[in-house]
């Protein structure tokens, strides 16, 4: 029988790196198998909420109201055991003038995000799904999926399958997942806000400031 290891992506933060731009931009990844018991509980809440009154056709952290984001991180803390999350963080203030590129930017931030998420699939695994949000602009797009396939094709062991998608973040709740859990990493990072982060670190495996001390850290 073949496993798939899904590999959901998101990102918090613009590529603006003048004055004007986030200090920070944070790259999420949110890896699980099927089955995903935890897309019952947020499909059932999701209706309850349209029962209640609420035109909720996906969640979207940045836009729900408190009530409904943290029955959502209510859920996803119920359910951290059946997922990996791992993040990396970019303080822009130190990203040199050459790698402000987003061809050049992407492929090098993601890989060193994936550098930490593709050794923990499974050796039984034999395909590996990376689905990320809608990418609107062709540029970007292509500096995404060149960024996965250089690291998937150096890491995963000869013959081992891939697939890269684009969908939209309403077709799936693991996208939802992740949009919430980078929303709280990116949170603890601009604003030092931890209520949220709080509820989640028991399931990051791994968070780093790319920059820390001026050099690459790793922890």
């Amino acid at each position: 029988m073949t496993l798939y290891t899904y590999i959901f992506l998101d990102e918090a933060g613009n590529l603006d790196f003048s004055t004007n731009g986030t200090p920070y931009f944070v790259l999420t990844s949110v890896s699980m198998r099927r089955p995903f018991p935890m897309y019952q509980e947020l499909d059932a809440y999701r209706h309850d909420c349209l029962e209640y009154g609420l035109e909720m056709e996906y969640f979207h952290c940045s836009e729900d109201n408190i009530h409904v984001r943290n029955s959502v991180f209510g859920l996803i803390a119920k359910n951290l055991q059946n997922m990996r999350i791992d993040c990396l963080v970019v303080e822009k203030r130190k990203t040199g003038p050459a790698l402000q590129d987003v061809k050049r930017f992407y492929p090098e931030m993601l890989g060193y995000l994936l550098k930490f998420v593709v050794p923990q699939v499974d050796d039984t695994s034999n395909d590996v799904i990376v689905i990320t949000d809608t990418v609107p602009v062709n540029k970007k797009r292509q500096a995404i999926e060149k960024g996965v396939q250089l690291a998937l094709a150096k890491m995963l062991p000869q013959g081992r399958k891939y697939h890269i998608l684009h969908h939209s973040s309403r077709s799936h709740y693991g996208l939802q997942v992740a949009d919430y859990c980078c929303w709280a990493v990116f949170r603890k990072w601009q604003r030092n806000d931890m209520d949220c982060y709080d509820l989640i670190k028991e399931g990051i495996q791994s968070e780093f400031d790319i920059f820390r001390n001026g050099t690459k850290h790793y922890y």
